[in-house]
């Protein structure tokens, strides 16, 4: 089970104003319109490209990207990149500050998330996370072996998972330590020698004027309300996001040394960015 980072105290309750809740209406509809239009496209295809190509995705996630860019865009958010995402079959590991994280990291590469399977139930997210094809996995390391095979099956298929070893989020000023028990799957026999792990920083930047952790969301605070607060901002900050070079599983020795190279980079960039 992984404990929620707690940190320090969040920023105060929601105070937008008449124009912040202005901000709110015409980013929020913006932003539903955006998903709105990405699902009537998506959707049909995914009927078309299920058949055709099985667990692969060769056509779907291209939407799920442009989706989350003009996203960020109508949030007013800006999206800089760094580094290209790797080519050939692998993974992305990368740190957690917040549901943003969603956005800023499907916006430059075509992935699917490993997410815990609580989400799977959450109105309207639950739906979204599902069609686009995000790996629920249980905090029960009774489920570990079972978690193992189905990260074997999808990157055997072609996928490219996304993961948060950390384990939570956090406040976006720090990178909290990697834990090493997903990296197992890499390790598997027919995954090994052929699979490379890219990590990948996300730093926040918050506006002038505001608290350094805006963007962050941890602890136990709930998500409308911090879904709100991020909308109604008068001025929105930067979201970086930086590409390391990839890691080969096969240079590793065990799941440890693993987690630490990936930890290291991760932090090496969110330091610099």
């Amino acid at each position: 089970m992984n404990p929620t980072w707690a940190g320090e105290e969040p920023p105060g309750a929601l105070k937008p104003g008449l124009l912040g809740w202005l901000r709110v209406l015409v980013r929020g509809l913006a932003i539903v319109a955006t998903i709105g239009v990405g699902l009537a496209l998506f959707l049909p295809l995914r009927l078309i490209e299920r058949p055709v190509h099985g667990m692969f995705r060769p056509w779907t996630p291209s939407i799920t990207k442009a989706v989350c860019r003009i996203s960020l865009a109508c949030m007013g958010l800006t999206y800089t990149r760094h580094g290209a995402p790797m080519h050939g079959q692998g993974a992305i590991v990368a740190n957690h500050s917040s549901w943003l994280d969603i956005f800023a990291l499907n916006a430059g590469d075509s992935l699917f998330f490993v997410a815990k399977s609580e989400v799977a139930g959450w109105p309207g997210i639950g739906f979204l996370a599902r069609a686009t094809g995000t790996l629920f996995i249980a905090r029960d390391r009774k489920q570990v072996l079972a978690q193992t095979r189905a990260f074997e099956t999808r990157l055997l298929a072609g996928q490219r998972l996304l993961f948060f070893p950390e384990g939570t989020s956090s406040d976006g000023l720090r990178v909290l330590p990697f834990k090493p028990a997903l990296f197992q799957a890499f390790l598997a026999p027919d995954l090994r020698d052929v699979l490379s792990v890219q990590p990948v920083s996300v730093t926040y930047h918050a506006p002038g004027g505001c608290d350094a952790r805006t963007y962050g969301w941890w602890g136990d605070m709930d998500f409308a309300p911090h879904v709100l607060r991020t909308l109604a901002l008068a001025r929105q900050g930067q979201v970086v996001v930086v590409y390391h070079d990839p890691i080969r599983v096969a240079d590793m020795a065990d799941r440890k040394a693993l987690a630490a190279a990936a930890e290291a980079a991760v932090r090496q960039g969110h330091a610099l960015a």
